[in-house]
């Protein structure tokens, strides 16, 4: 096992881990084996969502495996349908009771869904529920820069984290530098490109040469861009190699190489400025 690991600082303060564990479309009787291997190899943060329908789980993960509820840092969002004053705070109880704790490290509002005008309220309830002490710190996913600032202005109050789609083909250059200037964290989801970009050819033979696996080069890059990042998986064994990267270092050449990789249409997932899913 292995704890060697960098942490990001927020700016409110607090600190998470740079590197967790991912458990989007974790169900069932993956979900507890998956935060087991992941404690064991040193993993310390864990992300989940409600609309994940994983939660349950995801507690009794983190209630069987044997690491200090402070050592750990887990994060939840509140989904599409809930989003308002009283909806939120009562999605938040909900989460938490599944979840078997008292309060998340993390709370995030998951899509900013426009078209519902809510995301700002949304919000506000967030910020009453960091001042209660049930979500440590607060951010938002999937949220653009036109977004970001209509909390600021409406508020004062920024995210500590947005965690959108990112990886070296959908890199996401204009929205990382709005980050870099408001000190909001990145956080990669899909940092593998839902393992498409394990086969680019750039990665493969950046693999070679450094005797690494694909997904630790992309991982790496993430780490020394300052990303935050949650790659998923069920794998025990994947689970550790995702890991196992803290010698693993991608000089100036290799980070250009991937940088290269960027591509404008490189989007997987939903765009949100259109995405409206609610249940």
């Amino acid at each position: 096992m292995s704890t060697n690991q960098p942490y990001i600082t927020f700016h409110d303060g607090r600190r998470a881990p740079q590197l967790g564990l991912g458990t989007w479309k974790l169900t069932g009787d993956a979900v507890i084996p998956s935060i087991l291997a992941a404690v064991e190899a040193g993993y310390r943060s864990i992300d989940t969502a409600a609309i994940y329908g994983n939660e349950t789980e995801v507690g009794r993960g983190i209630a069987q495996c044997g690491i200090p509820r402070e050592d750990l840092f887990v994060a939840t969002k509140v989904w599409n349908d809930r989003h308002g004053h009283d909806s939120t705070k009562t999605a938040l109880q909900e989460s938490l009771d599944r979840l078997g704790l008292d309060y998340v490290d993390l709370y995030l509002i998951h899509w900013p869904v426009p078209r519902e005008k809510r995301y700002l309220e949304t919000w506000e309830a967030l910020i009453q529920l960091r001042d209660e002490g049930r979500a440590r710190s607060i951010g938002v996913s999937n949220f653009q820069p036109g977004h970001l600032q209509r909390l600021l202005d409406g508020t004062g109050v920024l995210p500590v984290v947005n965690q959108i789609e990112l990886h070296p083909h959908f890199q996401q250059a204009e929205l990382r530098a709005y980050h870099e200037d408001h000190n909001i964290r990145t956080e990669a989801w899909s940092p593998l490109g839902q393992g498409q970009t394990l086969q680019d050819p750039v990665i493969l033979e950046l693999a070679h040469q450094l005797q690494a696996s694909p997904a630790q080069v992309i991982l790496r890059w993430h780490i020394q861009m300052g990303h935050m990042v949650i790659p998923k998986s069920s794998d025990p064994e994947r689970i550790r190699d995702n890991f196992n990267l803290w010698n693993l270092r991608l000089d100036d050449a290799a980070m250009a190489r991937i940088a290269a990789l960027d591509q404008a249409d490189g989007r997987i997932g939903p765009d949100p400025e259109t995405f409206h899913l609610m249940d």
